[in-house]
């Protein structure tokens, strides 16, 4: 498989049943305003929860403004309705690998397939299109529920990285660091695919 470094920080369509995940634009502003429905989906968040069009905004020019960040709107197949971000960051075209991060659904698309499905398309994105051998995910150590997600997705967690970074509050965070290699990630393709089922 031949592929370029630049393809790496593209951010194609990446069409599902459930979720359609399209590059992230400004026009997704109003979107991002109107999916962040609850406080509590931003609590381990490195950002605040946006309540006008104007920090909205400047959440979608962070995420557009960082070069190492790819960043996709996660869009709600039945309603059409922007559902959240996700992102590749730490994207590595050299030793091929990426991480899957700086996510976040609006708390009505919890327990839904969204994120199943998001997951399972940016997976598929990293091994089967760009080649990856190794996929990266990293979470506050006190978000077990994040902790639970990652791990149903068939991660390995790998360890903790203390006091990794600050949180907005201005306590240190310790980093839990999970990663799936490209062998892994058949069996672990094939479960997703059928929890979607």
């Amino acid at each position: 498989m031949t592929v370029l470094k630049s393809q790496w920080h593209e951010a194609p369509d990446l069409p599902g049943d459930r979720v359609k995940l399209v590059q992230l634009h400004e026009r997704h502003a109003p979107g991002v305003l109107t999916a962040a429905d609850d406080d509590e989906v931003f609590q381990w968040m490195s950002l605040k929860r946006p309540h006008t069009l104007a920090a909205a905004k400047a959440i979608v020019t962070g995420y557009l403004d960082n070069p190492n960040l790819v960043a996709w709107a996660q869009i709600d197949q039945h309603s059409n309705e922007l559902a959240g971000l996700t992102t590749f960051y730490d994207i590595n075209p050299e030793s091929r690998s990426v991480a899957i991060g700086h996510t976040w659904l609006g708390k009505k698309h919890w327990r839904t397939a969204i994120n199943t499905e998001s997951k399972l398309l940016l997976l598929s994105r990293a091994f089967d299109d760009l080649g990856a051998v190794r996929v990266v995910w990293h979470t506050d150590n006190l978000n077990e529920r994040s902790q639970a997600a990652i791990e149903r997705l068939g991660a390995r967690r790998e360890g903790v990285l203390r006091k990794h970074r600050q949180r907005l509050d201005g306590s240190w965070r310790d980093t839990v660091a999970y990663s799936m290699l490209d062998d892994e990630w058949p069996a672990a393709k094939k479960n997703l695919e059928e929890r979607l089922a």
